[in-house]
């Protein structure tokens, strides 16, 4: 499928008056992103991700009526998956496991193994916010509004993780 010129904003006003090619659109944008999320949240579990993927956008479909976009599409879905995403791990987590199951994160999957160890030893909110940044490519103001919280404190918690990133890489 070719991408879509159109905005996030411009493809789900299309989608409510019933373009079903627009909703394709922004399944196709986003779903490698959601994926991503599902994956870090969730853990390794790929069918488990597919199924926060196949959620996240039955929620969208159920709240497009009444969402506004003020970002682009990925910092509205960003939370959804997410929690649905953790809900999910702790679920699995309750459930009875075989010996060798693990219900351990995936930490920025798709990077190097090093990489990921670095990132393991930094705060969960600092992973979060380093995932988004470089992994998700979202904007310092589109993290701000994916975690709800003040642009401030996405500027201190990069600040601090990258800190602790160059001090990691020194000391190393």
């Amino acid at each position: 499928m070719a991408d879509d010129p159109r905005s996030d904003a411009e493809l789900l006003d299309a989608f409510r008056r019933g373009d079903a090619a627009a909703f394709a659109a922004l399944y196709h944008r986003h779903r490698a992103f959601v994926m991503r999320v599902a994956l870090r949240f969730g853990g390794a579990d790929h069918d488990e991700a597919l199924d926060v993927l196949q959620d996240t956008f039955a929620w969208l479909i159920d709240r497009a009526p009444g969402l506004a976009l003020r970002h682009r599409l990925s910092t509205l879905l960003y939370p959804v998956a997410k929690h649905l995403a953790a809900d999910r791990r702790r679920r699995r987590a309750r459930a009875p496991q075989p010996l060798d199951a693990t219900t351990e994160p995936a930490v920025l999957p798709g990077f190097p193994a090093d990489v990921r160890a670095w990132f393991a030893d930094l705060g969960e909110l600092q992973q979060e916010v380093l995932g988004l940044r470089f992994a998700d490519g979202l904007s310092l103001e589109e993290i701000a509004t994916a975690l709800g919280v003040p642009l401030g404190t996405v500027k201190s918690r990069l600040h601090h993780a990258l800190r602790q990133l160059r001090e990691k890489l020194a000391a190393e």
